[in-house]
Order: structure tokens, then C-alpha cells, then sequence
């Protein structure tokens, strides 16, 4: 891929690259997980090391995760082994590898090493990957046939906001989600799309509005799930667009109201990512009540009364 200037005006401002090994995954979550036909799923996510994303997106805070080079053949596998080599208890029923890249990028996910993580997804119901739009087709399908257990894939649609969409530098468009998410569809894959709050170029006033937009047209394209994740700073571009004044960091506040307006698209299962939430600003005497209560919808989809704060209220009349 050809690297562009602004390719390389963000990933000069990014701060130095985290020190990570290439046989060692650099974490693991046990989470439940609320599926469309209303189970509770016990997921495991491994958070695996590979070669870095090409595509270099405004908002991406993944890529310090990653490696400068090609993932080593065996490497992915190796730290997949690690990580179920921890496991106690019941095996979950899902199986997530996200390796802050491209499943299907070749220099990300060595093919020679798609057997052996076959195998050891094989004690696993269902299991999820990540992918850009672009990268799903052919070897998709492959995986799929390999893998012999039902897969999902997560693509990031981010936002329907034409100036923004243009703006995230991800070199995506509607058609090319479209055209993904038929593919997966007609293969009897599921679809996981994850949608931004608060992306830049996006008016703070309007970023609500075109998430819940942004969300409704990853369910009319037939996504199963639905993770709304709200925009982090720290990668250097999204300072330098907040000082323009092009990028808002989204509220609490904001993600619980778009949670809200998204429940009656079920049974998509629309779902707010709680990962570093209590970084969102908002008001500290019902931050912790907030937060609770998007876990508890997250689990049930079904809507509950907002929190009630009158520390909110005093500053509101103020």
C-alpha cells in the first residue's frame, strides 16, 4: 500500500511504540456476552501481537501493540497456546483473536500458521476476527471452511458521515462495507460491526445523531453485533485535531444516550465498549451508577430508567 502524507503525519506524531514480544500476547479477557437469540455467551478475547495495520487510521490507538515488521511464522500461534494454557474452568463458548491488525492481511497472519489455530480453536462453539473491509474475500471463505465452527468477523464501519468518513483516513467507503458484509452474508459468516462516537470532523452536537445513523446502517447490512466504541485520544492526531477544534472527546453522557436510541434495532445486539470508559468525561458523583447500568443493558438489551443526578442538574442550570 502506498504510504500517504498523511500516513506519515500521523504516525509522526505518535508517541513512542510500546516494547512487546512476538510469542507473548499482551493480555486476555474472560467477558459475558450477549449473542441476537438473547444467550449470554462466555467469551474469551486473546489480544495478540502481529505486524502492524497498514491502512493507518486518524483515530487508531492500536497499533502500539504491534510489530514493525511481518508477524514471524508460528509466532500467533505460540501466544494463542499461552493464553488457553491459562485457562481454568469450563472452556467459554467463544473464542476471539484480535490481533489490533488485519486477520486476513498476509503479514499479519502468516496462512501457513491457519491449521495449528484451527486446532486449537476446535474446543470453542464460535470464533471471532477482525478484519478491514477490504482484506475480506477469498481468504475469508478458506478460513471459514477450515476453521469448521461458526465465525464472525468485526469490521469497522466507524461512521456514515461523509466529510468524516473521508477525513479517518481508513480508505473506506459504503460500497466497500456493503460489498464485505454481502460476501459474509452469502457464506453464512456473521458480521460485527464497530462504530464510532465521537469522530472527528464530526460536529459534537450532531456525533450522537450519526452514530445512532452509523449503527442503523450496519444493521440494515445485516450485522448480528453491533459495538459502539467511543474515540480515545493519546495517539498525537487527535490532539492536534482537538487544538483545531475538529475533534471533540465524546462523553459518558453521550455513549449512554446513543445506547439508549439503539435498543429498539434488536435483535442486533447493539452494545457500548466499556474498555477504558471511566477516561470519558463525566460527572464523578454518578459515574460509577452510569457505568453500571450500560454494563447491565449490555447483557439484557433492555432499557432502564437514565440515572437521576443532582449534581448533573446543578451544573446543568448554572
Amino acid at each position: 500500500m502506498t504510504v500517504s502524507a498523511a500516513d506519515r503525519r500521523i504516525r509522526a506524531l505518535r508517541p513512542p511504540k510500546r516494547s512487546v514480544d512476538p510469542y507473548t500476547a499482551h493480555g486476555s479477557v474472560l467477558e459475558a456476552e450477549r449473542r441476537p437469540d438473547g444467550r449470554v455467551e462466555q467469551t474469551l478475547t486473546a489480544f495478540l501481537v502481529g505486524a502492524e495495520c497498514p491502512f493507518t487510521c486518524s483515530f487508531c490507538d492500536l497499533w502500539q501493540w504491534t510489530l514493525d515488521g511481518p508477524t514471524p511464522p508460528g509466532a500467533i500461534v505460540a501466544q494463542l497456546e499461552r493464553v488457553l494454557s491459562t485457562l481454568e474452568g469450563p472452556r467459554p463458548q467463544r473464542l476471539k483473536l484480535y490481533t489490533a491488525s488485519n486477520f486476513f492481511d498476509r503479514r499479519a497472519m502468516p496462512r501457513d500458521d491457519w491449521p495449528a489455530l484451527a486446532r486449537l480453536a476446535a474446543t470453542f462453539e464460535a470464533v471471532t476476527v477482525e478484519s478491514h473491509a477490504s482484506t475480506i474475500g477469498a481468504a475469508t471463505l478458506e478460513f471459514a471452511r477450515l476453521l469448521g465452527r461458526r465465525l464472525e468477523v468485526a469490521v469497522g464501519l466507524e461512521t456514515i458521515h461523509p466529510g468524516a468518513m473521508a477525513q479517518l483516513n481508513k480508505r473506506l467507503e459504503p460500497a466497500k462495507f456493503d460489498h464485505a458484509a454481502r460476501l459474509l452474508a452469502d457464506a453464512g459468516i456473521d458480521l460485527r460491526a464497530f462504530v464510532l462516537l465521537g469522530a472527528s470532523h464530526v460536529p459534537d452536537e450532531e456525533s450522537v445523531a450519526w452514530t445512532v445513523r452509523t449503527v442503523e446502517y450496519a444493521v440494515q447490512c445485516g450485522a448480528a453485533v453491533v459495538s459502539i466504541i467511543p474515540v480515545r485520544g493519546g495517539n498525537g492526531e487527535m490532539e492536534r485535531l482537538r487544538a483545531l477544534g475538529l475533534f471533540t472527546p465524546p462523553t459518558l453522557v453521550q455513549l449512554e444516550a446513543t445506547l439508549d436510541r439503539c435498543l429498539a434495532l434488536a435483535p442486533t445486539v447493539v452494545a457500548a465498549d466499556l474498555w477504558d470508559v471511566r477516561l470519558l468525561p463525566a460527572c464523578e458523583a454518578c459515574r460509577e451508577e452510569r457505568i453500571a447500568r450500560l454494563a447491565r443493558i449490555n447483557l439484557t438489551g433492555l432499557a432502564e430508567a437514565r440515572i437521576a443526578c443532582e449534581a448533573c442538574d446543578e451544573a446543568l442550570a448554572t
